[in-house]
């Protein structure tokens, strides 16, 4: 087998293994809400996740795909060694995802992808070929790198402010309802879900679709960036596979170990973080569902109760999300010497 075939495969490979991790690492956090909540049991929240999840990638377009393959520039490089780079970047963020799963602690398989895959670029032809895009916000520019970090930091602040007002508003509302109003919002939870779902895949599951087209392209199997449809519907049915896996230590955490939540709480949580995602997805923004529902949750906890959040969780996640990116770039550095008879660097 061609030795530029033979890479661009173990590539692909890694991204589909990404995508079954970012599944049962990210959808573990929709799933925490109806689990808590008593809205679903465990079989019916992980099957409405996992179908919805399916559909997203293959409705929603490919906006973030565009941007997470913009975030390293290899064309300058020989096949084989840009194809080992993202190779190792790849390989990154799945042991990242592994060890923060292992931990039970939700943190962003977005950042380490981006990490990842920032880490190994620096370690093989340097970070002049990682698309920082900086300098491009002087002229009021988002891109590359800079992009991604603007996503990823603004959308937790947004997914707490939108679920505090949420909240309060629909709190006030039921002011006067009946205990039996549980009833009809945890049914309204099973559209919600869907919806989450739904715009969960619309967003995740197109950072894999983006890398498995860089490393066809970088591989000369593209004459130009795109995501052919053999491509999304594998992205999007490993992501559905993760998310059928399930991370129930994650679900632990997020469902149980922040604020005790009720069917309200679970509603708006996923309203909110439907909202942002789906804002997200059509900008082309790449965002962490994991960290949209755990700052949601802390946002409705936080609108009703403040005392009874367990913000040492909080910080210890928050913790977790900091350094995500770091700890993933540290990995793909060290991977890429792992990989480098793959790419011969």
């Amino acid at each position: 087998m061609d030795a530029t075939l033979a890479v661009t495969l173990i590539g692909i490979v890694l991204v589909l293994a990404f995508d079954v991790t970012n599944g049962f690492h990210d959808a573990s956090n929709m799933l925490s809400t109806l689990v808590a909540t008593r809205a679903m049991t465990p079989a019916q929240a992980v099957a409405i996740v996992g179908i919805f999840t399916l559909l997203g990638p293959l409705i929603g377009g490919t906006a973030v795909a565009n941007t997470i393959a913009s975030v390293v520039d290899l064309g300058d490089l020989p096949r084989r060694s840009s194809l080992g780079i993202v190779a190792a970047g790849v390989g990154a963020a799945i042991g990242w995802n592994l060890l923060t799963w292992w931990r039970g602690l939700p943190s962003s398989s977005s950042h380490a992808l981006i990490g990842g895959l920032a880490g190994a670029a620096v370690a093989g032809p340097g970070a002049h070929d990682v698309v920082w895009g900086f300098g491009a916000l002087a002229h009021g520019e988002l891109t590359g790198v800079a992009k991604v970090l603007f996503a990823l930091l603004i959308s937790p602040l947004l997914g707490f402010a939108v679920a505090f007002a949420l909240q309060r508003t629909m709190r006030f509302l039921l002011r006067a309802a009946h205990p039996s109003v549980d009833v009809g919002l945890r049914r309204a939870q099973w559209l919600t879900a869907a919806g989450l779902a739904f715009s969960h895949g619309t967003n995740d599951a197109q950072k894999g679709m983006g890398i498995i087209a860089l490393l066809l392209l970088l591989g000369g199997f593209l004459p130009a960036f795109s995501v052919p449809i053999w491509v999304m519907v594998a992205s999007a049915l490993c992501i559905t596979a993760g998310t059928m896996l399930g991370g129930w230590r994650i679900v632990r955490t997020m469902g149980f170990r922040i604020y005790r939540l009720r069917p309200l709480h679970g509603l708006d949580v996923q309203l909110a973080s439907i909202a942002v995602i789906l804002t997200a997805s059509a900008l082309g923004g790449p965002v962490s569902t994991t960290h949209l529902v755990g700052s949601s949750i802390m946002g409705v906890g936080a609108a009703e109760r403040p005392r009874a959040v367990h913000w040492g969780k909080a910080e210890e996640i928050a913790l977790a999300w900091l350094v995500t990116l770091p700890g993933a770039a540290a990995l793909g550095y060290g991977g890429c010497f792992a990989f480098a008879w793959l790419g011969r660097l």
